[in-house]
């Protein structure tokens, strides 16, 4: 079944390493929740198969930005509008993406009367130094009271965010980082290593000497610690950078590494169905007259071509847990294909990068830092 996104863009800080798009002005938050309404109803049909009834979802992701930010009388105006044209799978997830700060004991019981029955919230560190360096909007003691407050209130899927290669901090702090998430009993953690990204403030600060570089090593390191911790506490790491008791693994994820369709609503929002992606201008104020006049607002678009749709494939099965599929690029690409990546696969499964089993191709643990590069050996 299929699922949507919806992006929400407004953010109270901006985080030094994020490319998102985002804002954090939000004097047109009430207009943008209109917009994204009409924008709903202008893409009733764009999952549909057939003319019968409201389509079913399997996932609901709200991202950002920060959808936290919304007060809950605007995420009941969304609800209403999505469910005059789609249902709910009777155990469909569907996810708020939030940081700590946002959610008082209130506002999480407030939540919990909301179709929202899993969070994503963005702890990132539970050391001042290192959310400082980030430029955060929470506290360390605010990253700890909410995965207090989130099961007293009633939540049991939840997953939140760690980041790992902070310039200064050691892998004692690290490993702390880790131990202090799984002792409040979460059932998921997506960790990812920091980012120097084009175009954001972290690039700028380190560029002028205003801020630490990011040190590789140090992250590679950082990555072994993260693997070895979890494991040992029952989490399996189904995905680079998400690792999942049983049965909490991410469902809007997986589809999109599965290739489900899915519709992507509000500014910058990707949508994928058959081999087409759709992306929405990453401009809010764009975004919000556009559909004021009762138009879509702009897109771009593309038809992936074999070649593509190959690549994609590759790249995303490498980063799980499962692999590529043998016997899946031969049928649904070709032999050529398939030759060409056993091919290229040799030499990272001679070098130990990669393992061979009778069906798949999968990325060792020694490889798992080094996914991407050795997935882009293998693309056409």
């Amino acid at each position: 079944m299929p699922g949507i996104y919806i992006h929400i863009p407004f953010c109270r800080q901006a985080c030094h390493y994020c490319n998102f798009h985002f804002s954090v002005s939000q004097k047109r938050r009430p207009e943008f929740v209109q917009a994204l309404k009409k924008e709903v109803a202008l893409q009733k049909d764009f999952l549909r198969t057939n003319n019968r009834g409201k389509i079913i979802l399997d996932t609901l992701y709200f991202g950002g930005g920060t959808p936290s930010l919304l007060d809950i009388s605007e995420l009941e105006e969304i609800f209403s509008e999505l469910f005059v044209f789609y249902e709910l799978s009777p155990d469909a997830e569907v996810t708020l993406e939030a940081n700590p700060d946002d959610l008082g004991p209130e506002k999480l019981a407030a939540l919990r009367n909301t179709p929202v029955n899993r969070l994503s919230i963005g702890i990132q560190s539970f050391h001042a130094p290192d959310l400082k360096y980030m430029n955060r909007s929470h506290t360390a003691h605010q990253a700890e009271k909410v995965l207090l407050d989130a099961p007293k209130a009633g939540f049991k899927n939840i997953t939140a965010d760690l980041i790992y290669g902070t310039p200064g901090m050691s892998d004692a702090q690290w490993k702390e980082n880790i131990k202090k998430m799984i002792s409040h009993d979460i059932s998921h953690i997506s960790a990812y290593s920091l980012t120097v990204e084009k175009k954001t403030a972290l690039e700028v600060f380190i560029r002028k000497g205003k801020a630490a570089p990011v040190d590789e090593e140090q992250s590679a390191r950082q990555f072994e610690i993260l693997c070895e911790i979890t494991s040992q506490y029952g989490f399996e790491h189904y995905e680079i950078s998400n690792f999942g008791k049983p049965g909490f693994f991410s469902r809007h994820n997986l589809s999109y590494w599965s290739g489900v369709p899915y519709l992507g609503l509000g500014p910058s929002a990707h949508s994928y169905l058959d081999g087409l992606r759709r992306w929405n201008i990453a401009n809010t104020c764009n975004y919000i007259d556009n559909l004021q006049n009762g138009q879509l607002p702009p897109f771009d678009q593309e038809h992936l071509n074999k070649d593509q749709q190959y690549n994609e494939y590759v790249m995303t099965a490498l980063r799980t847990m499962w692999g590529v599929e043998k016997a899946l690029v031969e049928n649904r690409f070709g032999n050529d294909y398939y030759i060409k990546m056993m091919n290229a696969a040799r030499k990272h499964l001679t070098s130990g990068k990669m393992e061979e089993t009778s069906t798949h191709l999968l990325i060792s643990s020694e490889g798992k830092f080094l996914a991407d590069g050795i997935a882009a050996d293998l693309f056409a």
